[in-house]
């Protein structure tokens, strides 16, 4: 492994074809812009297709339709971007089409900062567009943690049909660090499971028992001889439209429970010093930089801080924040934002014990201002 002076966003582009993506569809925009850029040089080389779309509604669809012809696909793009793509975002969920979406946030609303960092889109990754469905959603810290959950977010697709969303920030995808790759045969990459059955027997949406593949049916790419419906409408297990409650209800049993009963797989997280401390920072992206450097100071000092670092923010770990807070006294929650992923922490723990620490104009959070929190809470301890 040779050591490299990479950006985020570069560290993207060579995680996606890595992870084996041989299709991007995309529209440039800051800070976004250099995923593209990058896969453009990237993707011929390897046989794989670039395609600058018109605007990022026809982006998202071109990627769902890549991904229904077989192939692994991949978008990038910033929050006024990812706001047009919602609506193709739920209907990859219902018709359950492998896609990943990476959204580099930058300072909103509308047009915003292009080129200031934020965290603001945390809560429209989970509820952006409408009805009931599971998401997957991940956030990275450093450019090679960049690399490295872009190849996962291409494996929690795959493997359970879903449009997973990698939430970077401004800062991540513009930084630069050194790093060092790993070389791609080394990698561990998740492929579409197979149907063993004849055309005639296929049912790209069938609610089988219960098994080791966690009730995702295979599905069998457009132009193998497989003939199948597809439709945004609630369907039936050959995938035909259907407003029969028996048909309804197992297939959203099926694919909450697909994601719920693999949290042990999905869950990424980090924890530090938790066991003997008293204040507990949980963190993610960007802001958990700052976030441990606070941590760091705080312990020099001689107090008792724990660290929970969230690399998968949704599903959001419960059962993993209200272990690791049980029994601390205060919880403190650093986020570029006005206060978004702050909330789950809340309810899951209680909104007595836990202090925010928010910023929404376009500047970091600085460790000082994370270790004045924890100075004030221990004082008050």
């Amino acid at each position: 492994m040779t050591a490299r002076l990479m950006q985020g966003d570069e560290a993207c582009a060579e995680g996606a074809v890595a992870a084996g993506c041989r299709f991007f569809a995309g529209y440039p925009i800051t800070p976004a812009t250099e995923i593209a850029e990058t896969l453009s040089r990237l993707l011929p080389r390897v046989g794989g297709k670039f395609i600058q779309m018109e605007d990022e509604i026809a982006s998202i669809a071109a990627v769902i339709g890549a991904s229904v012809g077989g192939a692994k696909a991949l978008t990038a793009t910033s929050g006024p971007g990812f706001s047009l793509m919602q609506e193709n975002i739920g209907y990859a969920a219902m018709a359950e089409i492998p896609c990943v979406i990476v959204n580099v946030q930058r300072l909103g609303p509308s047009t915003g900062r292009p080129t200031s960092p934020a965290q603001g889109d945390v809560m429209q990754a989970r509820w952006g567009t409408h009805g009931d469905y599971p998401v997957i959603a991940l956030a990275p810290w450093t450019v090679r943690e960049t690399f490295d959950l872009t190849v996962q977010a291409f494996n929690l697709s795959e493997r359970y049909r879903t449009p997973v969303i990698l939430l970077m920030d401004e800062l991540i995808g513009h930084m630069r660090e050194q790093v060092r790759l790993p070389d791609a045969d080394t990698l561990e990459l998740a492929r579409r499971t197979e149907t063993r059955v004849p055309p005639r027997w296929y049912k790209p949406f069938e609610n089988f028992p219960d098994g080791p593949n966690v009730n995702v049916p295979p599905l069998v790419p457009f132009g193998e001889g497989y003939r199948y419906h597809i439709t945004g409408l609630h369907h039936d297990e050959r995938g035909y439209p259907t407003d029969r409650p028996d048909e309804i209800r197992p297939w959203l049993d099926r694919v909450f429970g697909k994601i719920e009963r693999s949290l042990s797989d999905i869950l990424l997280y980090e924890e530090d010093g938790i066991e003997d401390a008293n204040i507990l920072v949980i963190a993610y992206g960007s802001t958990a930089r700052a976030a441990r450097h606070a941590v760091k100071q705080a312990r020099t000092r001689g107090s008792r801080v724990g660290f929970l670092r969230l690399k998968t923010i949704w599903p959001f770990a419960e059962e993993v924040v209200e272990r690791a807070a049980a029994r601390l006294h205060r919880v403190v929650v650093p986020e570029l934002n006005r206060g978004q992923l702050v909330l789950e922490v809340e309810r899951v723990v209680g909104r007595q014990k836990v202090r925010r620490v928010n910023r929404a104009d376009g500047e970091m959070i600085r460790p000082s201002e994370i270790l004045a929190v924890i100075e004030d809470l221990e004082g008050a301890v």
